[in-house]
């Protein structure tokens, strides 16, 4: 029995040591992995924006592509979405103030049917143009993860600037980062 543990702790313990130094510095390689891959939920700055054509609540065709040469804010929201509530107001006065000096804003909606989202859109007074993203396929082509999500293009149709959720100031970030785009 002596002989066993002897062979135990000279031969196979050693190995165990060196397998379970292994399987930890996997999981914690993954603990590494598992965090950038979530921050890889939202699109790439410095990187073309994806193209899309969505209808909007009236009833036009919008497509992306179309405003090229303006700046654009692309905000994705939802009617069951707190923020989104509180942050469409607050845009409002964005593409109200800065509209004329070649600003354009799309809200994109992700609820499955237009009319809870016409609904929200009235009842906040809300002049921008929403677009209806009923299958998320949108949604998906710019990997939204949380809600909202606000993208900023600029005149070439880069994306410059991304903003996921939203709390009380962040409309000055957004009007900061406009009068950036917009004096290039």
């Amino acid at each position: 029995m002596l002989k066993v543990l002897h062979i135990f702790f000279k031969h196979l313990l050693p190995l165990w040591s060196v397998r379970r130094a292994a399987i930890l510095s996997t999981v914690a390689g993954l603990a590494i992995v598992i965090p950038l891959s979530a921050r890889c939920e939202e699109p790439t700055i410095g990187q073309p924006s994806v193209d899309f054509a969505l209808r909007s609540l009236t009833g036009a065709n919008v497509r992306l592509s179309e405003h090229r040469g303006e700046v654009v804010l692309i905000n994705f929201w939802a009617t069951w979405c707190g923020p989104c509530r509180q942050e469409m107001p607050l845009l409002d006065e964005l593409y109200s103030k800065y509209q004329r000096a070649g600003f354009t804003l799309l809200g994109v909606n992700i609820d499955a049917t237009a009319a809870q989202a016409g609904e929200m859109v009235h009842a906040l007074k809300v002049t921008y143009p929403v677009l209806l993203d009923d299958r998320q396929e949108v949604s998906r082509a710019y990997r939204v993860g949380s809600m909202p999500l606000t993208v900023l293009i600029d005149r070439q149709g880069v994306v410059r600037y991304v903003s996921q959720g939203f709390k009380p100031g962040f409309e000055k970030r957004y009007a900061e980062w406009l009068r950036e785009l917009l004096n290039e």
